[in-house]
C-alpha cells in the first residue's frame, strides 16, 4: 500500500495563511511545487520554457526560487501541467503574487546586493543557523562599531552615509535572534578573529562583552576554535548552514565570497559541509570553556 501524501493544496495554503521569510522563501516554495508538477507530468524544462516564451534556464531559475515570476507565466505552466481545478490554481496564483511583496530588507536595496538578499530571507525562516567564521565575528553577533570597522574594510571608498546604511542593515538582521520562535544560532569562531583588534582595543573589548552576553541567550551556542588546534577541517573558509522546519525547504549551505556567494542544496554537498561543521564543533572548545576564553581575553585588554 502506498502511503498517502499531503496534498499540494494543503501545503500551499499553509504558506498563504502563515507566511514567513518574505518573498525569498515563498519563491523557493513555489518553485519546488512547480518542479514537482512538471516532473509528475513528464514535461521537460525546455517544453516548459517554450510554454512561457522563455528558456529551460528560466525554468531552472524559477524552480530554484532565484527569480520572481509573472502570474501569466504561472497560469500557463499550470495549464501545461494539467492543473485545471480552480481552487488549486487560485492558491498557486495567490502565492505567485506574494513572491513580489517586498521584505523589510528592501528598504536597504541601495546597499544590499541581490546575492545577499537571499540569505536574509532564508535566515528569517530558518530553525537552525550553524556558522563558522575565520577572520571576523559572525555578522549576527557583531556590535555596531565592530560592524562599522568590518564594513570600512570591505568598502574603503564608501561614503559615511553608505557605511551607516550598511551597518544599520547588519544590526537590523540581528533582530531575528530575540523574537518569538527565534532560530537557534550555533556559531564557531576562530580565535584569531577575537585577537585581531579590529576598530581598536575599545571596540574589540565591547565586542567581546557582547559575545559573552549573546552566549547567555538560550538559543545561542558559541564555541571558539583555539590556536592550539592547528589546521581545521574547514580549510580556512567561512561556512553557514541553514536548516528549516518547512518540508519544502531543504538544508542550504551558504558560502560567501568577496563579491558573490554560493548557495548549495544538493544532498551530497550539504552532507559534506555538515560533516565539516560537525568536526569543527567537536574540535573546538566547549561553550563553557569558550566563555572562559572570552573572560581571559577581556582581562588581557583591561
Amino acid at each position: 500500500m502506498i502511503a498517502a501524501q499531503p496534498s499540494r493544496d494543503t501545503s500551499l495554503r499553509r504558506y498563504l495563511e502563515h507566511p514567513r521569510g518574505g518573498p525569498t522563501v515563498l519563491r523557493i516554495v513555489l518553485g519546488t511545487q512547480l518542479r514537482r508538477l512538471r516532473e509528475a507530468a513528464g514535461i521537460t524544462r525546455e517544453a516548459a520554457g517554450d510554454a512561457i516564451r522563455g528558456s529551460h534556464a528560466k525554468i531552472s531559475r524559477l524552480e530554484l526560487g532565484r527569480v520572481g515570476c509573472k502570474e501569466r507565466d504561472i497560469a500557463d505552466l499550470l495549464t501545461l501541467y494539467h492543473i485545471t481545478e480552480e481552487a488549486e490554481r487560485g492558491d498557486f496564483l495567490a502565492l505567485a503574487r506574494r513572491t513580489s511583496s517586498p521584505g523589510w530588507w528592501h528598504q536597504y536595496g541601495d546597499v544590499l546586493p541581490s546575492w545577499f538578499e537571499t540569505l536574509i530571507g532564508l535566515e528569517e525562516v530558518a530553525s537552525v543557523i550553524r556558522t563558522y567564521e575565520v577572520q571576523f565575528v559572525p555578522g549576527l553577533l557583531q556590535t555596531p562599531e565592530y560592524a562599522r570597522a568590518v564594513t570600512r574594510l570591505g568598502h574603503p571608498q564608501a561614503s559615511a552615509e553608505e557605511i551607516d546604511r550598511r551597518v544599520a542593515l547588519r544590526i537590523k538582521r540581528q533582530d531575528l535572534l530575540t523574537v518569538a520562535n527565534a532560530p537557534r544560532l550555533w556559531a564557531v569562531i576562530d580565535e584569531a578573529s577575537l585577537r585581531r583588534p579590529l576598530g581598536g582595543s575599545e571596540v574589540m573589548a565591547d565586542q567581546l562583552r557582547h559575545l559573552r552576553s549573546m552566549a547567555a541567550l538560550p538559543n545561542v551556542t558559541l564555541q571558539i576554535a583555539p590556536f592550539s588546534l592547528g589546521g581545521l577541517a574547514a580549510a580556512g573558509g567561512p561556512i553557514t548552514i541553514l536548516r528549516f522546519l518547512e518540508p519544502d525547504l531543504p538544508d542550504i549551505v551558504y558560502l560567501e565570497q568577496l563579491t558573490s556567494s554560493l548557495y548549495l542544496d544538493k544532498r551530497d554537498d550539504v552532507d559534506h559541509y555538515l560533516a565539516v561543521m560537525d568536526r569543527l564543533s567537536a574540535q573546538s572548545e566547549s561553550p563553557r570553556e569558550s566563555l572562559a576564553i572570552l573572560e581571559r581575553l577581556l582581562k588581557q585588554d583591561s
